[in-house]
């Protein structure tokens, strides 16, 4: 489905991002797995997924809060001279719940910086050499709270529905390039995200999830293979739900 592709994908040491790392690896794709830091264990970690699906898998490190190091990436990408088919914005992070009218200016600040404007950033940089190519595909990562809301998380949801207006925004100036641009909006996954979610408002949640159980991060990378492959050839400006029927 992703054979000889190039993608970029955002978050792949844990959680949905380092699941799209996994199925992409094994419909074909080449990677570069963008995680903040550097260490052995992620290195070690895709090279074995690399090995066992016959890819190359680049691991690069960059902190999606400072912009030099995002453009530090993007540089390296262009003078690779490999030609990019794909970009997964897979990073995002959630703090603690708090109402509204006690959250801090700073926390929203740290929360937006990482979920928006730093995917932003890397998106801008990348989608360069798309154009240059006439041809790419998007998909980033926002989630149903966003859509629907979540209590006591202004901060995550107005991040995640700039994402969705980011992604309408972005299909239209970036259409005539044949660049695509989706989303997918998970529900409640098995994550180390969602693990922080207090257990009575998980329960409260999975009460109205027609499956009755928490998503798991390869069910959504699947989804994402799907809108980065020829076989969403006509989609774009699209916000997919994968949330078990909320």
């Amino acid at each position: 489905m992703l054979q000889g592709k190039n993608a970029f994908i955002t978050g792949a040491r844990r959680g949905i991002g380092r699941a799209a790392i996994q199925v992409f690896a094994k419909y074909g794709a080449n990677i570069w797995a963008c995680a903040r830091t550097e260490d052995d264990s992620f290195e070690q970690d895709m090279k074995k997924t690399a090995e066992e699906n016959s890819v190359s898998i680049w691991p690069v490190y960059c902190e999606l809060m400072n912009e030099g190091e995002i453009k530090n990436v993007a540089q390296d990408i262009k003078r690779s001279k490999k030609k990019i088919d794909i970009l997964v914005n897979a990073a995002g992070i959630a703090d603690e719940s708090s109402a509204f009218t006690m959250t801090s200016i700073e926390k929203m600040r740290h929360v937006f910086e990482v979920n928006f404007f730093g995917q932003t950033l890397l998106t801008q940089y990348l989608s360069r050499l798309m154009i240059r190519q006439k041809e790419g595909s998007i998909v980033n990562i926002a989630s149903v709270a966003g859509i629907d809301g979540q209590p006591a998380q202004y901060e995550y949801v107005g991040s995640k529905a700039a994402v969705i207006g980011g992604v309408r925004q972005l299909a239209r100036e970036l259409g005539t390039y044949n660049i695509r641009v989706n989303a997918v909006a998970p529900g409640i996954v098995d994550t180390d995200m969602g693990a922080q979610i207090e257990e009575g408002l998980k329960r409260d949640i999975l009460r109205n999830v027609i499956m009755g159980r928490v998503g798991r991060p390869e069910e959504i990378a699947e989804v994402i293979a799907f809108l980065s492959s020829s076989l969403s050839s006509y989609m774009t400006g699209q916000v997919i739900r994968v949330d078990g029927g909320m």
